[in-house]
């Protein structure tokens, strides 16, 4: 395995050396800002978006420190997924803004290089990234996504077997901090509850009140056996008292379905293709059109690199008189451009006013479009 992996290190090597000095330097410039690109934006996804939900699931369902550690490096693929667009944009336009500031481009053009020949290099590394991206999105995130959702029903899980404990209580809080259940139990061992009360108050109109000898653990809650019901009445009147030789307790139930519930990252694009198709009956419009705009979208965010890359480049490019550097500023209002025009399209999509497959692509197309003029009238009219 590491004499393959020399092996292709070497062949990399041999390419990039077979390359043009012009395409060295261009690269090594672009990879520089791209690897700062994506330490900045990932940082910033993540802390923003990806991070506060791992954190309020940590706080919600009491997941372990180091389960949380773990979930977050299984989160990163997806972050990466939309840092490498917009990390190609940034090392796109500042590379060539600088270029610029330095009168690079002008003496290019003094030797007769042309703006096509210098955007080569940063559109080839912009393809690179888009199979990158796609690489990561079709074959890393689902299976990262798979791992961190099987993590976090198994801390849940875990929570619930309080094992070798005696004369215990756990109480099971709602999301908004309200009691549910109050559960006792005199010994726990080898996953065995012993002597159990459940005080169940999560139904407004009466209260439960659950009495076993013995009882298991199961993946989504207690299994009871041999005990007793009471249904009381909120002012303490007994309803009903029943016997039974076996009953399921949903401790925690509640927070696992909102955990195994399916979600498009979960799925490359094949698959999650197949699961339209067979579940296309049973799903209600709302989810199918977020489905399939999902589908769509799994092709169309990596094609969003090298779009970006084509609008960065003439964006970059700055006048003799302008001797500032403006990249980082455009990089940012694309972004911002771009990301206003994907939430509303998204948003169409979403309500049916335009096709899944334009709500994913018309903001990568409208990227496109422009770049491709502006890079035209920039190349090749100028």
């Amino acid at each position: 395995m590491y004499s393959k992996y020399k092996e292709i290190k070497a062949k990399i090597k041999e390419k990039y050396n077979s390359l043009s000095i012009l395409d060295r330097y261009i690269l090594k410039q672009l990879s520089d800002v791209f690897i700062l690109g994506v330490i900045i934006f990932t940082s910033i996804i993540f802390a923003s978006e990806t991070f506060t939900q791992l954190i309020k699931q940590i706080s919600l369902y009491g997941i372990p420190f180091h389960i949380a550690i773990m979930m977050i490096v299984l989160n990163l693929p997806q972050v990466f997924v939309l840092t490498i667009p917009i990390s190609t944009l940034f090392a796109t336009v500042m590379t060539v803004n600088d270029l610029s500031l330095k009168s690079e481009i002008t003496i290019f053009k003094a030797c007769g290089i042309s703006i096509e020949r210098v955007a080569r290099p940063i559109f080839c590394f912009a393809v690179v990234m888009t199979f990158v991206s796609f690489f990561i999105n079709e074959f890393i995130v689902p299976v990262a996504s798979v791992q961190s959702k099987s993590l976090a029903i198994y801390s849940l899980e875990q929570k619930h077997i309080p094992e070798n404990k005696m004369n215990f209580t756990i109480k099971d809080i709602d999301k908004d901090g309200k009691l549910k259940r109050l559960f006792y139990a005199q010994w726990c061992k080898d996953k065995t509850l012993n002597n159990v009360t459940v005080v169940d108050i999560s139904n407004p109109k009466n209260i439960q009140i659950v009495q076993a000898k013995k009882g298991t653990t199961s993946d989504y809650g207690w299994k009871f056996d041999n005990g007793v019901i009471y249904t009381i009445s909120k002012n303490g009147k007994v309803f009903n008292t029943s016997l039974f030789e076996e009953s399921n307790v949903s401790f925690g139930i509640g927070d696992v379905n909102e955990m195994v519930k399916e979600t498009t990252n979960e799925f490359n694009f094949f698959k999650l293709m197949k699961h339209i198709k067979k579940q296309k009956a049973h799903l209600e419009e709302k989810i199918r059109l977020e489905y399939e705009i999902n589908l769509f979208d799994k092709l169309a965010l990596p094609v969003t690199t090298f779009a970006l890359a084509i609008i960065g480049v003439p964006l970059a490019i700055t006048p003799p008189r302008v001797r500032y550097n403006r990249g980082f500023l455009f990089s940012i209002l694309i972004i911002f451009v771009y990301y206003v025009i994907r939430a509303l399209s998204l948003n169409l999509g979403a309500a049916g006013t335009i096709p899944p497959i334009l709500a994913a692509w018309l903001p990568v197309i409208t990227i496109m479009v422009v770049g491709g003029y502006l890079f035209y009238k920039k190349a090749y009219k100028i």
